[in-house]
Formats: C-alpha cells, sequence, structure tokens
C-alpha cells in the first residue's frame, strides 16, 4: 500500500471512526512527498480502456464520470503525470469546469477479470489545443472513428493504491470473452468434424 495515500487519507476524522469502531486507531505514516508510478502502475494503466474520474464543485459536492476509449488512450507520459484527450460530446463540460475552481481529483481505474483496482490522488488541468501542439500529437486520436480532439487533460499524480481483489465481481468485454472462448470453439468445430467422418457411410 502507498505510504503516502495512507498520509493524505488516514485524517483524524478517520481515527475517530476506527477508535469508535475498533477502540484503537492507524496513525498516519510519515510519508510527505507525493508517489511515484513504477513499473506496475505504468503497465496496469497502459492496458486500461476505460477508468472512473471524480472532481468537486465549487461547494465540494463530489462528482464522478466514465471516461473510456481504445486501450492506452489514458498516457502514461512520466512517472508523475499522466494525460489523456477530450473528444467533443454532451457539453456539459462538468469535469472541466469543476477544475476551474478546483484541480483535485481521483481515478480509479479498474480489471475486472483479473480483480484489480488502483485508485489515484491528482491535481488536473485542463489545457486547450493551440496551447501545446506537441502534446495534442501525443495524445490525440488513436482511432479514425474517435472524433475531434476539444481539449487535453493532463494530471499530476500525488498518491496512489492497489485495493485488495475482495467482492470484485468479474467481468469480461466482447474481445476478453472471445479470447476465452476461442479455443473452445476451435475444440467444438474438431470434433464436430470428426463426428460427421463418424456418420458418413463406409464404402
Amino acid at each position: 500500500m502507498s505510504q503516502h495515500y495512507l498520509h493524505r487519507h488516514l485524517t483524524p476524522a478517520v481515527g475517530e471512526a476506527q477508535r469508535a469502531s475498533y477502540g484503537q486507531s492507524h496513525g498516519p505514516p510519515l510519508a510527505p512527498d507525493s508517489d511515484r508510478l513504477g513499473a506496475r502502475e505504468i503497465t496496469f494503466i497502459r492496458a486500461r480502456d476505460s477508468f472512473y474520474l471524480a472532481s468537486l464543485t465549487e461547494a465540494g459536492a463530489p462528482y464522478i464520470q466514465h471516461r473510456g476509449g481504445p486501450v492506452g488512450f489514458l498516457r502514461v507520459l512520466d512517472e508523475r503525470t499522466l494525460g489523456f484527450a477530450d473528444y467533443g460530446g454532451n457539453r456539459q463540460l462538468l469535469t472541466a469546469g469543476h477544475l476551474r475552481r478546483d484541480p483535485r481529483v481521483a481515478l480509479f481505474l479498474m480489471d475486472y477479470p483479473a480483480r484489480r483496482r488502483l485508485k489515484l490522488d491528482g491535481e488536473a488541468e485542463v489545457v486547450p489545443l493551440q496551447a501545446d501542439p506537441q502534446l495534442v500529437e501525443l495524445l490525440g486520436p488513436q482511432e479514425a472513428e474517435a472524433g475531434e480532439v476539444e481539449r487535453l487533460f493532463l494530471i499530476r499524480v500525488e498518491a496512489f493504491d492497489w485495493n485488495c481483489p475482495q467482492f470484485i465481481t468479474p467481468r469480461f468485454t466482447e474481445a476478453e470473452l472471445e479470447a476465452q472462448l476461442r479455443p473452445l470453439q476451435e475444440r467444438i468445430a474438431e470434433l464436430e468434424d470428426e463426428l460427421q467422418g463418424l456418420r458418413r457411410p463406409r464404402s
């Protein structure tokens, strides 16, 4: 578990809740420096085709949305920075608007088949396309049908934590199911061919 993540989240109020329920509390570790993504985290992030992104309104109300795209659309720019392209949508711009007042965000990344999840805290900013053409090229469309990029998001990672797999229900995409079922389908086809051979009358 990330020590800095615990440093941020084991607040006095959390300690009170722990003492009320269990009679003692776990003090936060001394880990004031921000976390840096390692090889395990980078590999995991690059393999995702979606994630959940939480932001805060001016009044502190939480808002969470789902972001999806081709595998790898959430790019790891370095051990402290993530980025992704934002395409045209419903034009509400809720997350983009929230970040004008409060840059704090949380990301939740899921690997349902392997029952793994990664949580990240960070600060995000919206980058206009004209501000950084090279970044547009780096984060831009990976598929022709993705649409037109309207803006870019950069996220500076502050902390991360891996959750335990308990209570994660495995779920599979269509592509993942096809990969799992392909050997069975091939074997069924072989057995059907053998069966047809047995049914043919012998001369």
